[in-house]
């Protein structure tokens, strides 16, 4: 099944700055061969259930071997059964919905 997710792993006990946390799931997320976009406050992920989540699962597993003694991780999850429509055919369809600006 084709899945989308909206990640937000928060490694606890770390300190305020996690930028490198961040690049290291994106690198496990890479490597497993998926589609993602990191945003500022979250990673949009799409691929095979399976897929996607066994990279959630290598997230936490770098995290905690980086030294985070605590993760938190919250997830939107998307799924669709009537057709596969990827993360750019979604903000497409929303943005040929938009009014023009007015001048």
């Amino acid at each position: 099944m084709h899945v989308s997710i909206d990640l937000c792993v928060v490694p606890l006990g770390v300190g305020v700055s996690v930028s490198h946390y961040v690049a290291a799931c994106a690198t496990v997320i890479r490597d497993a061969g998926l589609t993602f976009n990191i945003n500022a406050n979250n990673t949009e992920i799409e691929g095979e259930w399976d897929a996607v989540f066994a990279a959630v699962k290598r997230c936490h597993e770098v995290v905690h071997a980086m030294g985070a003694p605590r993760i938190v991780t919250s997830m939107r999850v998307n799924t669709r059964t009537d057709k596969v429509q990827s993360m750019v055919d979604k903000i497409h369809s929303v943005q040929t919905k938009l009014t023009p600006l007015q001048q």
